[in-house]
């Protein structure tokens, strides 16, 4: 591949871009139907674009055959409203590329390839695999660069550079500590490659610095403040979006101090969908969902954050209500001394 010239497409890959959860039953099976209505709902809320089978969506829990699935159920499930990406990527090059030509063959509008993990592949095998899934892509694909889980080196700029202008790359999804990099990134490539913050720390940040799209799995419970945030930082007004970054501050502040107790992000998110009527789905094991205590205690922190969670959706019964569900467990009056504040 020798030219830098993007793909047309990836032009309009730009604002947010919710990493979608995976649905899987309370067996933990993958669940196909919740997991289309979800991104129906994600889609509704305003999202610029879904990303689909990446650390949120919890792929290293699935199944070859699964992530295959998961690709054809976002593609039908979107219908061409906006893009879809989806990480193809796994440690194997022989995988990736199996899964890139599926995703392909779906009608993804755009693949991923998170960096090759656990065996730590030294640069140059780094690059030989993305540039062996491009060339099965037959066109640029997206760098998910997240060297913490990956437990290897970032892929540096200097690098991300070179793919671009090999034609190996066209986007960057940047899930770094750092967000000096993002700007640093587009002086040098310009719009064509198109530049994602892929954490939740610093979404209105790495925006006002020029990325230009935010993919996160915090984005599955605020895609309308996070749309606001995204719009203001576009018409120049940082206050606007330093305003309509707070409510997404305050979720971000509950998991950083541990505020529920011991959990991951991705049971957090769930919790959130599920307390505010949504469906959340349940994790997959090893990881686990929040239990019955912590949904009340994040219920409890939820309130009067203001963010714009609504319980409607595609799918007739497939949505549970947390909160009342408990009720039967902890008594008839257990919503109304939630929401006072009185003990249990």
């Amino acid at each position: 591949m020798t030219t830098s010239t993007p793909v047309p497409d990836s032009a309009v890959w730009a604002g947010i871009f919710p990493a979608a959860l995976t649905m899987f039953d309370e067996r933990g099976r993958l669940d196909e139907a919740a997991t289309a209505d979800h991104l129906d709902w994600l889609v509704g809320q305003g999202a610029h674009g879904v990303f689909v089978g990446g650390t949120s969506g919890e792929f290293v829990g699935l199944t070859s055959d699964e992530r295959k699935a998961l690709f054809a159920v976002a593609v039908r499930a979107v219908g061409g409203r906006v893009p879809v990406l989806v990480n193809a990527g796994s440690y194997a090059t022989a995988a990736s590329i199996e899964l890139t030509v599926a995703a392909r063959e779906a009608g993804v509008d755009g693949v991923a390839a998170v960096q090759p993990y656990y065996h730590r592949p030294h640069r140059v095998e780094t690059l030989t695999h993305f540039r062996a899934v491009a060339a099965a892509n037959e066109a640029p694909i997206m760098i998910y660069n997240i060297p913490l889980n990956a437990a290897v080196a970032a892929v540096s700029g200097d690098d991300l550079v070179m793919l671009y202008e090999e034609g190996v790359a066209n986007a960057v999804k940047n899930t770094l500590p750092t967000i000096h990099d993002n700007p640093e990134l587009l002086a040098r490539t310009g719009p064509g490659m198109r530049i994602f913050y892929g954490g939740f720390t610093n979404g209105l940040e790495a925006l006002a610095g020029g990325a230009h799209g935010w993919i996160s799995g915090i984005l599955n419970v605020v895609v309308p403040e996070a749309v606001r945030v995204h719009a203001a930082v576009a018409a120049g007004d940082l206050a606007a979006a330093r305003e309509a970054m707070l409510p997404i501050m305050e979720l971000r502040r509950i998991f950083s101090t541990g505020a529920v107790g011991p959990t991951g992000d991705i049971a957090l998110w769930r919790g959130a969908l599920q307390v505010s009527g949504r469906h959340g789905g349940h994790c997959r094991a090893p990881l686990l969902n929040l239990t019955a205590e912590q949904l009340i205690s994040l219920e409890r922190s939820l309130s009067g954050v203001g963010i714009a969670l609504s319980g409607e959706g595609t799918m007739p019964g497939a949505r549970v209500d947390a909160l009342t569900e408990l009720a039967g467990h902890y008594g008839d009056d257990y919503l109304d001394r939630v929401r006072d504040g009185r003990p249990e």
